[in-house]
């Protein structure tokens, strides 16, 4: 009965041995995959437009305003993107013709759960 038992636990433990280290593979190709920076397209001058907003709801600089700031740079037509936690500021540049104020809002009121930040205060 131990001899069963014994072989039971080697064979359980090479499987989740096994598991991991195909999970951890799996991560490092999604990590490089993720880092591959986006070719962002030429965006004319007489096209960019300026928003500036205030985000309710951050609590933390690495979790949150990271977070929203990445979502908004990665948008197509957004030249740059900074967010200032102690602010509880958003400035982005855009491109007017891709994206709208309103845009912008909805994509950080649906970054998270959809209803942890707020925006007001929209200056374009």
């Amino acid at each position: 009965m131990n001899f069963t038992k014994s072989i039971a636990i080697i064979a359980l433990s090479s499987l989740i041995f096994a598991s991991c280290k195909d999970n951890k593979a799996n991560s490092e190709t999604a990590s490089t995959e993720t880092a591959t920076p986006k070719i962002k397209k030429e965006i004319a001058p007489a096209n960019l437009q300026t928003a500036s907003f205030t985000i309710e709801g951050m609590t933390c600089a690495i979790g949150c305003a990271k977070t929203i700031q990445e979502e908004l740079t990665n948008l197509d037509g957004v030249q740059t993107a900074k967010v200032d936690f102690d602010k509880k500021l958003a400035t982005v540049t855009f491109d007017k013709t891709v994206q709208t104020p309103e845009s912008l809002t909805k994509v950080v009121q649906a970054t998270g759960d959809g209803k942890t930040y707020k925006v007001s205060n929209m200056k374009s």
